[in-house]
């Protein structure tokens, strides 16, 4: 593993069938590592090693599971069974889910063990884990820099070595923007592939759960675990499980291969264009063709994006109110004065708890999202956005024609320093601009490690040796760069394939 540790679900499986390695050890490694280095990225937040490692003296090894055994990390935003599920913010505090996400309840069903609750962005809403209640996630590779966001947490606890294993949600790349400034490898499933019960909803129409992981291969074997029909699940396609591992090593000679022609406008980092061009000559020379390809739509998502998803937040966050959970002002008493923690009446007491219980990108992501679908401005904005949303469908099911997998950067930089873009919102969505396409598409995509840069805590082009340091206290001598692939839905066969046949001779 060219990155921070070696764990590998693969091995680790092949050590537990051998009786090389017991379950225990390996969640003891687990929780040395935690120990070791939470206090440097604040990756967690919460443990649950004491659960991993209940009855597990009674554990044998099943070859029905052969992953049984093995540590993961839930995102904070997963219900989990009798564990406090909050999305980093304040508004569900002392929440505890009385049940399981499907995703979640399949992967202990399989035999993994939870040993943690990954930080994110509140709600899920941002692209570098800082808008977090418990505080920011930090780079593994570089403590001075964002993890990616809004499944900062889940990342960073892989590519520390925390676990083999974690899972995010991506709605609009919150899955594979991470895993690239991670350097891990991150999964987004077709919309209706993977069950979103249990899920505590960002944008109902884009939210997807999939794995991040050190290697395809464990990818795949996570997506194999997680997919699959769910009768809570309205929106999931009923279709059988794959197994990918059938074609995952075949290599991708019958592959098309198209190049988005905006991977190299000036918008993208110097150091991203320079590995990108590296990486599309490697595809050049494997694949059955490739060409350059366009969306015309593209220069639209974005604006699009960020009317959607907001309108989404808008209503699925007005369940909200901080009663239940969370801090919750008191209502005015006879006799009593109105101070900052009382409230005079009913919509005195919604505003300030909801004031009080979201944070700063959530509250504006409801605002931006309750003006688009106001009287008098939906047909303006959400009206066009979902417009655009159906021209990019159209067109990127025309490209499907011509081209099997497209590639492009999956970010626009490489991980860039703590509190530089949250001044600027705007700056910030910016990083998102290659991976909402296949959100917005219901695409599968997949971000693998395209390459490495050193760079100083100027973000100038030339190579220098960086004055940060990384989880373990080392100076930090590169950092990753990701590589996206896309497919058309349901393809994930060829997803995979391609992303494999990339990894065994870059990795």
């Amino acid at each position: 593993m060219d990155g921070l540790n070696d764990l590998k679900m693969e091995k680790l499986a092949d050590e537990l069938k051998r009786g090389a390695l017991h379950p225990r050890n390996l969640i003891q490694q687990c929780n040395k590592q935690v120990d070791r280095i939470e206090s440097a990225i604040n990756a967690l937040n919460r443990e649950t090693f004491d659960r991993a490692v209940a009855r597990i003296d009674e554990w044998q090894y099943d070859p029905a599971r052969p992953f049984s055994g093995i540590p993961y990390v839930q995102k904070d935003n997963i219900c989990t069974t009798g564990i406090a599920t909050d999305c980093s913010s304040m508004i569900l505090q002392g929440f505890v889910p009385p049940y399981a996400a499907t995703v979640d309840a399949r992967a202990l069903q399989a035999g993994f063990r939870l040993i943690g609750k990954s930080n994110m962005d509140e709600f899920s809403m941002g692209s570098s884990t800082e808008y977090s209640a418990w505080g920011p996630t930090m780079n593994p590779w570089d403590t001075g820099r964002v993890p990616g966001g809004s499944s900062g947490g889940s990342a960073a606890a892989v590519a520390s070595g925390m676990a083999p294993l974690a899972f995010g949600s991506d709605t609009g790349g919150s899955v594979r923007q991470p895993a690239a400034f991670c350097g891990c490898v991150g999964l987004r499933p077709t919309y209706g592939r993977v069950s979103r019960w249990g899920l505590i909803a960002f944008a109902s129409s884009l939210d997807q759960i999939g794995p991040i992981t050190n290697t395809v291969r464990d990818a795949a074997h996570a997506l194999m675990v997680i997919e699959g029909p769910d009768e809570f699940d309205s929106t999931l396609v009923q279709r059988p499980k794959e197994n990918y591992f059938e074609t995952i090593e075949n290599g991708m000679s019958d592959l098309r291969v198209g190049v988005l022609d905006v991977s190299f406008a000036d918008w993208v980092d110097t150091r991203v264009k320079e590995s990108f061009e590296k990486n599309v000559a490697w595809f050049d020379g494997h694949a059955k063709s490739l060409q350059e390809i366009s969306i015309k739509s593209f220069d639209m998502i974005l604006a699009a994006y960020y009317i959607i998803a907001p309108a989404e937040v808008s209503s699925n966050l007005a369940r909200f109110d901080g009663i239940q959970y969370g801090p919750s002002v008191d209502l005015k008493e006879e006799g009593k004065e109105v101070d900052e923690n009382t409230a005079a009446d009913l919509m005195d007491f919604y505003r300030k708890n909801r004031g009080q219980g979201f944070g700063p990108e959530v509250t504006r992501r409801i605002m931006l999202g309750t003006f688009a679908l106001s009287s008098g401005y939906y047909d303006a904005y959400y009206q066009r956005a979902q417009k655009v949303r159906s021209r990019l469908r159209a067109e990127m099911d025309k490209l499907w024609t011509d081209v099997d997998v497209i590639i492009s950067p999956t970010s626009p930089t490489p991980p860039f320093m703590l509190e530089s873009a949250t001044v600027d919102p705007y700056e910030m969505y910016q990083a998102d601009r290659f991976v909402l396409m296949q959100a917005m598409a219901g695409c599968p995509a997949i971000s693998v490690n395209g390459g490495w840069t050193e760079i100083d805590d100027d973000g100038v082009t030339k190579l220098v040796k960086s004055k940060r340091r990384n989880c373990f206290g080392k100076y930090t001598k590169r950092l990753p760069i990701g590589l996206q692939l896309t497919t058309a839905p349901f393809m994930e066969g060829n997803l995979l394939r391609a992303a494999r046949t990339f990894e065994r001779e870059h990795v």
